[in-house]
C-alpha cells in the first residue's frame, strides 16, 4: 500500500535526521579551539574569568547530553541558536541568505534536468556522430571539478568576453538571473553530464525492448512510439538520478558561492567553520543533511510510483 510505503520512508527520514543531529553536535562538541574567544575583542589574551563567564552564559561548558538536549529542544521551537561571530540569531542569518541559495539550486536544477535529459535523449535517438559528440562532452564535464569549472567560466565568460558578471548575486529576478547564470552552470555541469549519460542508457535500453519493436511493427508513428513507449518507461531511472543530482547540489553550492562571492548559506557555512562559530555550523550542517535526505525520500516515493514494475513493498 502506498501510504505504508510513505510512512516507512518518513520514519527513515526522521531516524536519519536524529542520527545526523547527534553526529553534527558531537563532531563540533569535540572540535579543538574555544568559541568563546570570538566574543573577546582586542589583542590581549582574554582573562580566565571572562572566558568562564562567556562559557556559563552560552552553555559552552555543558556536558554532551545536556548540551545536545538543550540544542535539540531549541531546534524544535524554531531557535537555531546565536552566532558568536555575527552577534545575531542563526535563524536571521540563514533567512537573509537562503533566498540566494534556493535560486541558485533551482536554476542549476533546471539546467540539469532540461539540458541533461534533452542531450541524453538526442544522443540515444540519433546515434552516430551525435551520440559520440554528446558522450565526449559529458565525459569531459564529469571529469572537471566544480571549482575548476568555476574558474574557467569566470575567465571565459566574464573576464575574456565580459558577457556575465563574475561576482555577487544581483537583485530582482532579472538581476539574479544574470548574476547566477555562471554559478548555476558551474554547479550543474557535472550532474548535467551524469543525467545525460543515464538518460542515454535508459532510452537506448527501451528502444531495444520487445514492446517498442512490437509497437513499430504495428505501424505506430515513431514520435508516438518515442513519447508513449520509450520516454514513459525510461522516466523512472531518469527521474531517480535527476532527484539525486538536485539533492547533490545542496552539498556543492558552498564551493560555487565562495568562488562567485554569492551571499548564500553555503558560503556562510564555510565562513562560520573558519571562525569556529559552532551554532551556525551546527544548524547549517543539520539543515543540509535533512534537505538532502528529504529530497532523496521524495525521489524514492515518486520513482516507485513511476516504475510500476517494482512493487512498493519490495522498494521499502
Amino acid at each position: 500500500m502506498i501510504w505504508r510505503f510513505v510512512v516507512r520512508r518518513a520514519a527513515m527520514l526522521a531516524a536519519t535526521a536524529l542520527v545526523a543531529s547527534v553526529a553534527v553536535y558531537g563532531a563540533l562538541f569535540v572540535s579543538p579551539g574555544d568559541p568563546a574567544t570570538l566574543l573577546v575583542g582586542g589583542g590581549k589574551p582574554p582573562s580566565e574569568r571572562l572566558l568562564a563567564e562567556i562559557h556559563r552564559q552560552y552553555h559552552l561548558d555543558d556536558p554532551f547530553l545536556r548540551g545536545y538536549w538543550r540544542w535539540l529542544t531549541a531546534l524544535f521551537h524554531g531557535d537555531l541558536g546565536q552566532s558568536l561571530s555575527y552577534r545575531d540569531s542563526v535563524a536571521h542569518l540563514v533567512g537573509d541568505r537562503l533566498g540566494n541559495t534556493l535560486f541558485l539550486v533551482a536554476f542549476a536544477a533546471v539546467l540539469i534536468i532540461g539540458a541533461g535529459v534533452a542531450l541524453g535523449t538526442l544522443a540515444a535517438l540519433r546515434g552516430g556522430w551525435g551520440e559520440t559528440a554528446v558522450t565526449v562532452v559529458t565525459t569531459t564535464l564529469m571529469a572537471v571539478p566544480t571549482f575548476v569549472m568555476s574558474v574557467l567560466l569566470i575567465w571565459g565568460f566574464s573576464v575574456h568576453w565580459g558577457l556575465f558578471p563574475a561576482y555577487g548575486s544581483g537583485s530582482g529576478f532579472a538581476g539574479r538571473l544574470e548574476h547566477l547564470t555562471l554559478p548555476a552552470l558551474a554547479l550543474a555541469a557535472t550532474w548535467l553530464a551524469y543525467v545525460a549519460q543515464v538518460t542515454r542508457s535508459a532510452v537506448r535500453a527501451e528502444l531495444a525492448s520487445e514492446h517498442v519493436q512490437t509497437a513499430r511493427g504495428r505501424g505506430i508513428p515513431e514520435r508516438l512510439v518515442v513519447r508513449k513507449h520509450v520516454l514513459r518507461n525510461a522516466s523512472a531511472p531518469i527521474f531517480s538520478v535527476s532527484g539525486v543530482a538536485v539533492a547533490g547540489l545542496i552539498a556543492g553550492c558552498a564551493i560555487v558561492e565562495q568562488a562567485f562571492g554569492i551571499n548564500g548559506i553555503g558560503a556562510l557555512l564555510v565562513q562560520s567553520a573558519a571562525k569556529q562559530d559552532l551554532a551556525v555550523v551546527q544548524a547549517l550542517a543539520l539543515i543540509s543533511v535533512v534537505l538532502f535526505v528529504g529530497v532523496n525520500t521524495v525521489v524514492d516515493v515518486i520513482s516507485a510510483l513511476l516504475d510500476r514494475r517494482t512493487p512498493l513493498e519490495a522498494s521499502a
